[in-house]
């Protein structure tokens, strides 16, 4: 399931899906759109998780939930929690984290 956030309710979509993988991204940011595609494909690969794109600039109330300081940032959210994150502009480096988040 993907999804790219209209509106700064980030927190409202961790708490009503189990396993939530977040993208943090701008405008500007072109490693962000590089990965984008990706990060949408690897939803596609991954039934068992939300992903969602969020602007980091639009929605600081989003961004704040995973202390993003560098873009793009990769987040993981489970149960509501924080569980993991990293930030990446290569493909594989972003699948492991997919694989390691969702195989528990």
């Amino acid at each position: 399931m993907f999804e790219e956030l209209k509106e700064d309710n980030l927190a409202e979509v961790i708490n009503n899906n189990e396993t939530v993988l977040v993208q943090f991204s701008a405008g500007w940011c072109g490693n962000c759109r590089i990965m984008k595609p990706k990060f949408k494909r690897f939803a596609g690969e991954t039934p068992n998780a939300k992903f969602v794109v969020v602007d980091a600039e639009k929605f600081p109330e989003s961004r704040k939930l995973a202390d993003v300081n560098n873009l793009p940032t990769f987040a993981a959210f489970k149960n509501g929690a924080l569980i993991n994150q990293v930030q990446t502009n290569k493909a594989e480096s972003l699948k492991t984290f997919i694989d390691e988040t969702t195989s528990n």
